[in-house]
């Protein structure tokens, strides 16, 4: 699992059928106090996140795991939004 930024969105039109109605959001990886460390990349939204939320995410064959992507040509899904995080005792992020 990855801990990641929601940064954007992305509209597709035309997609493989299996993705037709679901949301595709923009994530930049983060470390554990929410700072960016990484390129950005889309992912499937199984939880309704918002940009601007802290999520988690799984990649490659583990995205392919949850209900909605099963079977699903996907290679990244938010499959949680985080509340909080608490590092070494303590609380890197707090959800505003």
């Amino acid at each position: 699992m990855q801990i990641a930024k929601v940064i954007g969105t992305t509209v597709s039109t035309i997609k493989d059928e299996k993705l037709v109605g679901r949301k595709l959001l923009i994530l930049r990886p983060t470390d554990e106090k929410g700072e960016p460390i990484g390129k950005p990349y889309v992912a499937i939204d199984t939880v309704n996140a918002g940009v601007g939320e802290l999520v988690l995410t799984a990649a490659g064959s583990s995205a392919r795991q949850t209900t909605i992507t099963k079977d699903c040509p996907v290679d990244a899904v938010i499959m949680a939004v985080i509340d909080s995080l608490e590092v070494d005792g303590k609380s890197s992020f707090v959800k505003s």
